[in-house]
This record gives structure tokens, C-alpha cells and sequence, in this order.
């Protein structure tokens, strides 16, 4: 996280450096903005071989470029737990201060919901989403239909915050997107989809195969 601020910091100076000189804000942003998304999809990228390690125990390896994006959303590839696994173990967010534990488990994670969505026919998104929303997900899902919609992602949250009005409350901040759906992210897929595309553009060996909504 220090490192992102300080480079942020460094481009803040030089963006504002050249607005003085005259430069317009249209191509300050197309010089400067990708060099951001640049260095957070490399830092990502540095645990190519060890997120497909990883997947090997598991014969899974071919989602090698899925994982890298759930990492890529959940951390930005910065910290110790980097694919934000901690709550997976039935530990506290960020307890994991290991950086190939934090993998490990967050691979081993993947793999269960993996394996409970392959089983409940459900598709490839609910599986994503599940990584964000816990086994629950996918079951819920299984009974509507067997395809994730956010609309579903939305009903999900809402009966988790039902059930627990006390523990999913947003941080009481009305302001909050999910609001009041304050259970999980309800656009996690489609922001891992996202992700993927980007990280997609950066990887010379990708399985190409997209993932959809399908």
C-alpha cells in the first residue's frame, strides 16, 4: 500500500507539474493513468507461479488467470494477505500476515466453492461471487435458477442482513453503494470479470477462454 501511495503521490506531483505548463487534463490522463494500472497489474502478475502452484494440487491450474484477479480485487497484490483469505479460515480480516499462507488458503478457498458450485450446477459467476459470499451463495442460487444475476447477489445480502441487522450494517454509513445490501459486495463478479480482462491484456500466456455470465 506504501508503495502505491508513494507512486500515486509522484504522479499527483508530475500531473500537476504539466497542468501548469498547459497540458490538458484529457491527455495528462492518457499518459499518466495507465501507468498507475500498469504497476498494479504487475505487482499481480509477480504471483503468476505461485497462484498456479498452487491450482496444480488441485488440477485446477487452468484458472491460474482467474485467481490473479480475485487478487487483483481483493489487494491490488499489496500486504500480507493478499488474497484476503483470513475470513475463510475462520479467522479475523487480515489475521494472515504470510503472503504465501494468505495463497494457499486463498486457493484452497476457491477450490471448495469450486467444488460446491461444480456440484450444484451452477455457473461459473456464482463461483466468483461465492469467494465474496461465502458457500451460502451458491446453495441460494442453486434453488433461483442456477445462473448469478446481481439481482440474486442483491436478494443474498439482503437476507443476511435480515437475519443479522446488528453485524452487516455498512459501517452505518448510508452512503455506502451497497447499501442497504451490506452483506458481502454484490458486484464482486463483475468486478473480478473486470479484472481478468485487464490482467488478460498483460499476460502472454492466458487461456483465453472468456468468462461470462453464462
Amino acid at each position: 500500500m506504501k508503495a502505491f501511495i508513494a507512486v500515486f503521490l509522484l504522479v499527483l506531483i508530475v500531473f500537476v507539474f504539466l497542468a501548469v505548463r498547459g497540458n490538458s487534463v484529457k491527455d495528462l490522463l492518457t499518459q499518466y493513468v495507465p501507468f498507475l494500472f500498469q504497476q498494479q497489474t504487475d505487482k499481480v502478475l509477480s504471483y503468476k507461479l505461485d497462484i498456479e502452484k498452487e491450482l496444480k494440487q488441485y488440477g485446477l491450474e487452468e484458472y491460474t488467470p482467474l485467481l490473479l484477479a480475485i487478487m487483483y480485487q481483493e489487494s491490488r497484490g499489496e500486504g500480507q494477505d493478499l488474497m484476503q483469505a483470513s475470513e475463510s479460515a475462520g479467522l479475523k480480516p487480515n489475521e494472515i500476515q504470510d503472503k504465501q499462507e494468505s495463497i494457499h488458503q486463498g486457493v484452497y478457498h476457491f477450490y471448495q466453492m469450486y467444488l460446491l458450485g461444480t456440484k450444484n450446477k451452477v455457473d461459473m459467476n456464482t463461483i466468483i461471487q461465492s469467494y465474496n459470499m461465502g458457500p451460502g451463495y451458491i446453495e441460494y442460487v442453486a434453488a433461483n435458477g442456477n445462473k448469478h444475476s446481481e439481482e440474486l447477489a442483491k436478494a443474498y445480502s439482503k437476507k443476511q442482513v435480515n437475519n443479522h441487522p446488528d453485524l452487516y450494517t455498512c459501517g452505518g454509513f448510508k452512503g455506502n453503494f451497497r447499501y442497504p445490501y451490506c452483506f458481502g459486495d454484490y458486484t464482486y463478479a463483475e468486478k473480478v470479470q473486470a479484472k481478468f480482462e485487464l490482467l488478460k491484456k498483460n499476460m502472454r500466456s492466458i487461456d483465453e477462454r472468456k468468462i461470462t455470465m453464462n
